[in-house]
């Protein structure tokens, strides 16, 4: 064990752009105590093991709804990106040795597509209690919260946000993508404003910035973007405590069995302790930012 606690004191000091919470501090060390067992994919023998499924077919199949920095896709050529694509298709073209298909989705359907089998991996989900009765989750590669992005020159937000019920207004409007844990969360406690619930990340922005909302919420890493965009105008509020703060993970369906999680969990675990984690969410980062100035 005291092996473990120094690969997870490792693994931790090397994760300085990624924010580990308590829980996921935890998880990390069952992950880390799972690998020195020796698990591996290669010796899983039953053919009722998912990855010897997915091996089978030859193919293994990501759930993609798109939600930068996590998940985000081409409109020209449909092609995915974000650093849990960037996972996903690494786990299964260098771990699982298969190629990736991404199936397009909402995060509406995204644990009812994995139930049914129309993808065998749901990328960039929160783990929440109630998601936790339907599917099963891998370790986190990053921790997140909630919170929200205004236009600083509009007279309907405070000059100052000190809390939550400054914003909750009947006259203020909240953009946020339906299905999602933050449409849960800011559900729970906003009571008076306005919830306009859309498809995706670009329809909020829209929103904001065509002023039909006078507030998005998003994650935080979602955020921080938008704000960084949009430097003379963009400001972020971020409620404190945390709002909805909860690891983002990949969704396995309900019935995959241990040793398969923990293989992937191993792999998440190295992806982190090596940095490339990090690495993954600056180059997604830049992207965005990229292709926000042209």
């Amino acid at each position: 064990m005291a092996e473990v606690i120094d690969l997870v004191s490792t693994l931790l000091g090397g994760a300085t752009m990624v924010r580990l919470s308590r829980f996921t501090r935890q998880v990390l060390i069952c992950v880390v105590a799972a690998t020195s067992i020796g698990i591996s994919i290669e010796s899983h023998a039953d053919d009722a093991n998912i990855w010897q499924s997915v091996k089978k077919a030859g193919v293994l199949r990501c759930g993609a709804a798109v939600a930068p920095p996590y998940v985000m896709r081409d409109a020209k050529t449909g092609a995915y990106s974000g650093f849990f694509s960037d996972l996903c298709r690494d786990f299964g073209q260098n771990v699982l040795k298969v190629k990736v298909e991404f199936v397009d989705t909402t995060w509406d359907n995204m644990v009812a597509g994995l139930q049914s089998d129309k993808w065998d991996l749901a990328m960039a989900l929160n783990d929440t209690p109630e998601r936790e009765k339907a599917i099963s989750f891998s370790a986190p590669a990053a921790d997140d919260n909630v919170s929200f992005v205004y236009n600083k020159n509009d007279p309907r937000v405070p000059k100052q946000i000190k809390a939550l019920g400054d914003i909750d207004k009947p006259d203020v409007t909240v953009a946020v993508m339906s299905g999602t844990a933050q449409d849960k969360a800011i559900s729970a406690v906003l009571k008076q404003a306005k919830i306009m619930r859309l498809p995706g990340s670009d329809e909020t922005r829209l929103a904001l910035m065509s002023k039909r909302a006078v507030l998005v919420a998003d994650e935080n890493f979602a955020n921080m973007l938008l704000t960084e965009a949009h430097p003379d105008w963009a400001v972020a509020y971020h409620p404190s405590p945390a709002l909805a703060e909860q690891p983002v993970t990949f969704g396995v369906r309900k019935d995959t069995p241990a040793t398969d999680i923990a293989a992937l969990n191993k792999y998440i675990a190295e992806q982190v302790q090596s940095g490339t984690v990090n690495r993954l969410i600056k180059r997604s980062n830049q992207s965005i930012l990229a292709d926000m100035k042209k």
